[in-house]
């Protein structure tokens, strides 16, 4: 009997869940799949997504609810978060990339964990740790 391979996709992805102040919910993905899945699947539209510059890292997502928006200072946090979960973690001032998530799009045969992004803001900031609240399982955006 023929084994198949299992696909990134097949299993939901193992998430870091953080929580900043004012309940603002941030997730980072662990692996290159958990990036794909939750930078282009988990995200919804007007969530914030970052990623450290010119650097492997996670991508990490903050959730916004609807009708609220981050002030600077919370999108500051979520980029340091991306910024310590990155090659980058012993860095000092880190430059971060961010966008709406509807601005992540992932080129045509792109290897996994590999996205574009479009109207970019570089966050300039400290790698930090936030507290993490669990490990996530897939949770729905």
């Amino acid at each position: 009997m023929a084994r198949h391979k299992s696909r990134p996709y097949d299993r939901g992805p193992r998430l870091l869940e953080y929580e900043l102040p004012g309940g603002w919910k941030v997730l980072v993905g662990r692996t290159d799949a958990d990036n794909d899945r939750l930078s282009l699947k988990v995200a919804g539209p007007n969530d914030w997504w970052f990623h450290v510059r010119s650097m492997p890292g996670s991508h990490v997502i903050l959730q916004c609810p609807p009708g609220e928006e981050p002030d600077k200072e919370t999108l500051k946090r979520a980029a340091a978060i991306a910024a310590y979960h990155s090659k980058a973690r012993e860095g000092g001032v880190v430059p971060v990339s961010c966008t709406r998530a509807k601005y992540v799009t992932k080129p045509r045969g792109a290897e996994v964990g590999t996205v574009q992004i479009r109207k970019e803001v570089v966050l300039k900031v400290r790698p930090a740790a936030g507290e993490p609240v669990k490990e996530a399982a897939e949770n729905p955006a």
